[in-house]
């Protein structure tokens, strides 16, 4: 096929090619992997400036996307792409091959950098999705910071770089131009650009950004960051996004208030306990979609409020394709047994399917689909049957549909079990505050409304949806 870049495409290619140590913040669906894949093709076959590249991403991702994008386009035809990702023996096949772009999952830079010790080959390394690398304290940063002196080009891809805070982005830049701009130690950053927030005495739980310090984070990487937003780029078609209220039935309702109350549960078939507020957000979450774990490790099903709430909704797209993103493992067990034409979206084979017609029910997980991924073609119609506290996830998984290559209007709806903790989840992410401590509040705030419900927030229902692109 050919590659006919659009005017931001070809910026970001030049970007690329002109700043050695970079940064992309691409919009999803804006062509972060054909940008990239473009600029080491003329950097490697025309510029002769790059020897052998390596992208690390994650799993799926390394596995398919970046060779399918690689044989997509007739100017990459030239580009040998390697897969190393499986067991060991297979990794080394594909590294020893000498392919000029080799891909690898995140988990495996340890074994890799291990693998090589000083005779590193790669002297240029795609971070794609460079949020995954957020975390100063994971091997996959300290493997990839031990040989950073080896990598002459740095290119980091993400649509959400500080998924969190801005204090996600310190590890990012710390890989890519080894501390220059944001300082080699994240406790100096952090006191320069960030207050306590929660504290217990000496103990400090969540910092905040000081006043005006984001636009100071800003003007240090502007010089090697290029960010680009798709609404500013692409001509989608709208996006309509809606609650559907789901009404409990009275045993799940006194059940939930119990849980809130007690923070444990009795079932018939086990007892459900929750020991901390991560324990109870988690245990509520199940409740409202419908299911609880017990402690015997078995499943307990609570209503069928929201599997019925999404039959409705199936038989109103009148055959269209639905995809359902589901959260806990017992929603997709209860969904595979409630619609026997639904089908998990899991591996390559059934995301051709769906983009092909034949899944008329796509169940999704957003851990799967949250990077890489082009779902386009195969619906319109996304279902949150479960909503995570995760805004990273949430705008992914939204972006596998709302996309460049969308051609119909996309509509996202969202099942919210009413009085539950499904509306504030929702509320989180339209704050787009995620974090531990928020986490916390909302479990505090159900607490306080299942003892006191005459105190409840006349904002508890809310309408207005988030869509973060």
């Amino acid at each position: 096929m050919q590659f006919n870049a659009h005017d931001y495409q070809r910026a970001a290619i030049d970007y690329v090619v002109e700043h050695p140590r970079c940064a992309l913040f691409l919009d999803m669906g804006l062509g972060k992997t054909v940008i990239t894949l473009s600029a080491i093709q003329d950097l490697a076959l025309n510029r002769f400036e790059v020897s052998r590249v390596l992208v690390i991403a994650p799993l799926r991702v390394a596995r398919d996307t970046w060779a399918d994008e690689a044989a997509k386009w007739d100017h990459l035809a030239d580009l040998d792409v390697a897969c190393a990702v499986g067991d060991a023996k297979q990794r080394s096949k594909a590294i020893e091959s000498g392919a000029l772009v080799t891909t690898v999952g995140r988990d495996t830079i340890p074994w890799l950098v291990e693998h090589y010790g000083k005779a590193w080959p790669f002297d240029m390394v795609i971070l794609d999705e460079s949020s995954s690398f957020k975390n100063h304290q994971s091997k996959r940063f300290k493997a990839l910071k031990s040989v950073l002196p080896k990598i002459t080009r740095m290119v980091a891809l993400t649509g959400t770089p500080a998924p969190n805070s801005l204090l996600d982005i310190w590890a990012q830049f710390r890989l890519i131009d080894g501390g220059k701009r944001l300082g080699h130690f994240l406790t100096h950053y952090r006191d320069e650009f960030f207050q306590p927030d929660k504290r217990s005495a000496a103990q400090i739980f969540t910092w905040k950004i000081k006043k005006g310090a984001d636009l100071a984070i800003y003007a240090r990487i502007n010089d090697i960051t290029l960010s680009m937003s798709a609404v500013d780029h692409l001509d989608l078609p709208p996006i309509t996004s809606t609650v559907v209220p789901v009404d409990l039935p009275a045993p799940a309702r006194r059940a939930y208030r119990q849980l809130g109350e007690q923070m444990l549960l009795s079932l018939p078939g086990g007892l459900v306990d929750a020991k901390n507020a991560a324990g109870l957000s988690n245990k509520l979450m199940q409740l409202a979609s419908g299911s609880l774990y017990t402690e015997e490790g078995t499943t307990e099903t609570v209503h069928s409020a929201k599997v019925e709430a999404l039959g409705e909704l199936i038989e109103a797209a009148n055959g269209s394709p639905v995809m359902v993103a589901y959260w806990f493992k017992s929603d997709l067990a209860r969904l595979l047994e409630a619609f026997p034409q639904a089908r998990e979206l899991s591996d390559a084979a059934s995301m051709r399917d769906w983009n092909a017609g034949r899944i008329p029910v796509g169940l999704i997980h957003p851990a799967s689909a949250g990077h890489g991924l082009n779902l386009q073609e195969g619906g319109h119609h996304l279902v949150w049957y479960t909503t995570p506290w995760s805004l990273e996830l949430y705008q992914q998984t939204n972006a596998r549909l709302a996309r460049q290559g969308q051609r119909f209007p996309v509509s996202i709806h969202h099942l919210i079990a009413r009085s539950t903790i499904d509306a504030r989840v929702i509320k989180a992410l339209e704050t787009k505050d995620v974090t531990q401590s928020a986490l916390i509040d909302a479990v505090k705030a159900e607490l306080s409304k299942t003892i006191h419900p005459a105190r409840r927030s006349p904002n508890h229902d809310r309408t207005h949806l988030p869509y973060h692109r």
